[in-house]
């Protein structure tokens, strides 16, 4: 399916506007007593809205007739109090109503986000943030017209059509079939929108998603954009999408645009009707005059719900929509996840083995094949080889991102597989080549390794790592705002926090993927006694191409492509003079020459 590209429309699972609905308004089940108060306020309305126009015409055909005063102001006096009252209640029924939405939209945002966070990597390698982020913000919030429509609007509306039915018929059914008519031919007409209406809103909301996935890629490199100056061919290429997104918008709404003139239309000759044939009716003195004003205010009142129901119906479609890309993703099974009899991880000593693993990514050839080697408790194991070699999908088994297709990953004797995400873990620590910060302050980034942490464990974990002193630098120290992606700190900076952070966190495992690759010389002979200490008493994978970075850890397995052809200590590997031999003589050459 379409989705790893973000000038590309997704290409979405089509659900039946019945699983929708359902889907949907199960939400409210959460909120019956709510929406149920609500429902009868809008019944209240509902009938001292019906009950005006009979008492209209008691009025007329009695008391005006009859030239009674007194009753006159009877009722008039009990229509405006009642009125009023119906004024205050639709009034509470909107407060309320407004309030079950904003917590309905809560509900599900809170749902879909929860759910995105347990999915698998493979599930963000095939989308683009902003086509995500479309789905949590837009789509969410375009259901808010829907959900306070459907009981505001819809319920009250169709029983105001039925109960106006009942009431034109017992006052005269002649005068009642001649008003509505028009009613099926409308019906049909609405229907036939409909098909083609959805079609060009699932349109719209595709290209939303790639207009917002574009968006939010250039603004995050808008470094490169601007080094490059590639600000014409960015705009150009956002002009086409937001014109695309565009016309796909007005492409459906002149399609929508086409149920109110049917609605006015047939209203219009439903009125024209009522009075012709009421025309004819008076003439033989079989219908009064309070009857047929009554009539007028009745078919106004019987196509105008009609009206406010095709406006709930245009709603409908297009949320629906929206609807859908939501439950697309709340359908999305995690590849990885935990299986029904998973057992706590105890807490881990560190032993690693690899039992036979093959695997290969998503519409790939296999990256590892048959991978089989065991790593004590406390060692601290080196991965070497070429890019694309395997060395990352290995430390990724180890933390189960991705399951293996044959074979066994095993921490302590026990299956990865068959122990709970979060007790494996919350007991790793994983450090990669480009650090994220989250924008806030450096005192909250350290502490995310352990959210209980005290400052003063913050402060002495960043000590570890030879942090504090460019910390205590800035201007707020601790308290400094790193901003987005910790773009207030230089790389090597970034990776201080990092190292600090996973420290804190004191995992059984630690994984350095690349870790120093960013730091400058100085920075890393600093750091190097914080990573000395970090390796300590836990058993640790590190990846790195700098070869000199490595040559004191305990064992170095060389990948290449997909296998492990060398494991051995530094002297060892250097005694065989084989891959790794030639990596170190290439690097150690290159660097003697001035490079």
């Amino acid at each position: 399916m379409a989705r790893n590209t973000v000038k590309q429309d997704e290409d979405l699972r089509k659900l039946s506007n019945l699983e929708v609905s359902k889907r949907l308004f199960k939400y409210l089940r959460f909120y019956k007593l709510k929406v149920f108060s609500v429902l009868l306020l809008l019944i209240f309305v509902m009938i001292v809205n019906l009950i005006n126009p009979y008492l209209l015409k008691v009025a007329i055909d009695k008391n005006v007739k009859n030239h009674d005063l007194k009753g006159l102001l009877i009722i008039g006096l009990f229509m405006l109090i009642l009125n009023f009252i119906a004024m205050i209640a639709s009034r509470i029924r909107t407060i309320k109503m407004a309030s079950v939405t904003n917590d309905i939209l809560l509900k599900i945002r809170h749902e879909l986000y929860t759910h995105i966070q347990k999915l698998s990597f493979s599930f963000f390698d095939n989308r683009p943030v902003g086509k995500i982020l479309a789905r949590v913000m837009g789509d969410v919030n375009s259901l808010q017209d829907l959900f306070n429509n459907s009981v505001t609007n819809f319920i009250p509306q169709l029983l105001t059509i039925i109960c106006v039915g009942i009431m034109m018929f017992y006052l005269n059914p002649k005068l009642a079939i001649a008003s509505i008519a028009l009613l099926p031919l409308l019906t049909i007409s609405m229907f036939s929108i409909q098909i083609f209406s959805r079609r060009r809103w699932q349109d719209f909301r595709r290209k939303r998603s790639t207009f917002n996935a574009y968006t939010h890629e250039d603004f995050s490199g808008i470094k490169v954009v601007q080094s490059f100056a590639r600000e014409d061919k960015t705009s150009n290429t956002f002009f086409g999408l937001v014109k695309d997104m565009m016309d796909a918008f007005l492409s459906a709404v002149r399609l929508n645009d086409l149920f109110w003139p049917l609605v006015d239309t047939a209203w219009g000759l439903g009125m024209v009707v009522l009075y012709w044939y009421s025309a004819k009716l008076i003439g033989t003195n079989s219908v009064s005059m309070g009857t047929i004003i009554a009539f007028s205010m009745y078919i106004g009142m019987f196509w105008r719900p009609i009206l406010e129901i095709s406006n709930f119906y245009n709603t409908l479609i297009m949320n629906f929509a929206a609807a859908e890309r939501i439950f697309e993703i709340m359908d999305v099974t995690p590849d990885i996840e935990d299986t029904n009899n998973a057992a706590k991880m105890p807490e881990i000593k560190g032993q690693v083995e690899f039992r036979n693993v093959t695997f290969g990514y998503e519409d790939g050839a296999a990256v590892l094949d048959n991978v089989s080697f065991k790593v004590n408790t406390g060692e601290t194991v080196a991965l070497v080889g070429a890019t694309g070699s395997g060395k990352t999908t290995i430390v990724n088994l180890i933390s189960r991102f991705y399951d293996t297709e044959a074979g066994e990953v095993l921490i302590d004797g026990m299956n990865v597989k068959n122990v709970e995400l979060e007790s494996l873990r919350s007991q790793m620590g994983i450090m990669l080549q480009d650090t994220f910060l989250f924008s806030t302050t450096i005192r909250e980034n350290i502490r995310y390794g352990n959210l209980d942490a005290s400052d003063e464990e913050v402060i002495a974990a960043a000590k570890a790592v030879n942090a504090h002193d460019f910390i205590m630098n800035l201007e707020n120290g601790y308290d400094t705002e790193v901003k987005e992606r910790g773009s207030r700190l230089s790389v090597g900076q970034r990776q201080l926090i990092s190292f600090a952070r996973a420290l804190l966190a004191d995992p059984r495992i630690l994984i350095l993927d690349e870790a120093t690759s960013n730091i400058d010389t100085q920075t890393e002979k600093l750091v190097q006694r914080g990573i000395e200490k970090l390796l300590q008493g836990r058993t640790s994978f590190v990846i790195a191409h700098r070869l000199s970075t490595i040559r004191d850890c305990n064992k170095i397995m060389v990948v290449n492509h997909g296998k492990i052809v060398e494991i051995g200590t530094h002297k060892e590997l250097m005694n065989l003079r084989e891959i790794y031999y030639n990596l170190y003589m290439s690097q150690y050459k290159f660097l003697s020459e001035g490079a």
